[in-house]
């Protein structure tokens, strides 16, 4: 079985294949100050939780945008599993042309799902990615990545306006039934609900408008749901890209060495 390991500002996801086959998955909170031993211990009761054979994982790979947590992670893997993980960066193959100006600095979560969308949906496509930051990638017909966008996720927008304005309250991810709306707490979730869902169909617009074509729609994260059923594009929501993009990868790393 292979592990795969998407490690975001917010959440590492895990995600266990067999066969090629995503047949478990589980996440935890990405803290920088953890030891390689406290990830383990989360690992394994994960495992343990789900029913699952440690021991049954015989490879691993990792996508990491926290550096600070790749190597204590990449250690508990193997203490809980004994495999060893392939990192996801620059030498590594993904069979995807990167024509932006520096490849190398391209986040591994980006790539992988990326790769993950193409393989499953084909191309060109849009490619939304809504954590911490809301990206917006564009890839060609070719499989070619030609870079994109980037814009502070809701969440921190969010964060921002409410610690910002003494005397705006926090509200939850709640679109309300309109746009013009009559009190504070439902005229901040119109901002950011439909201001979000705006800014997607825009930013769209413009993408289709510079590569001269029209593409699908792909969008993954955690807030990608609720911010999309309020786009006026059609956006499909595919949760598990990005862990399936590794499982590619590896693959394709472990044909090539053969």
């Amino acid at each position: 079985m292979l592990l795969t390991a998407d490690v975001g500002n917010t959440n590492i996801k895990i995600g266990i294949f067999d066969e090629n086959k995503l047949n478990s998955k589980f996440r935890f909170s990405t803290d920088k100050s953890k030891t390689s031993d406290e990830f383990a211990v989360e690992l394994y009761s994960f495992f343990k939780i789900y029913g699952l054979n440690a021991k049954e994982v015989d490879s691993s790979i990792i996508s990491s945008v926290v550096p600070a947590v790749t190597y204590p992670l990449r250690v508990a893997i193997q203490t809980v599993t004994g495999a060893r993980s392939m990192i996801i960066g620059p030498g590594l193959k993904t069979g995807m042309d990167l024509k932006i100006d520096h490849p190398e600095t391209l986040g591994g979560d980006i790539v992988c799902g990326c790769v993950g969308a193409f393989e499953k949906y084909g191309g060109p496509l849009v490619m939304i990615f809504m954590g911490t930051a809301t990206v917006i990638a564009y890839v060609d017909e070719n499989k070619a990545y030609h870079g994109g966008a980037i814009a502070p996720g809701a969440g921190i927008s969010l964060d921002a306006l409410t610690n910002r304005g003494a005397l705006l309250p926090s509200v939850d991810f709640k679109a309300p039934k309109k746009a013009i709306m009559t009190n504070t707490v439902d005229c901040i979730r119109s901002g950011i609900m439909f201001g979000t869902s705006c800014m997607l169909d825009g930013m769209i617009d413009r993408f289709f408008e510079e590569a001269g074509k029209k593409c699908q729609i792909i969008a993954t994260g955690g807030l990608a749901p609720m911010m999309i059923k309020n786009c006026r594009h059609n956006i499909l929501f595919d949760e598990d890209i990005i862990l399936e993009g590794l499982n590619l990868i590896y693959q394709k790393n472990q044909s090539d060495k053969k």
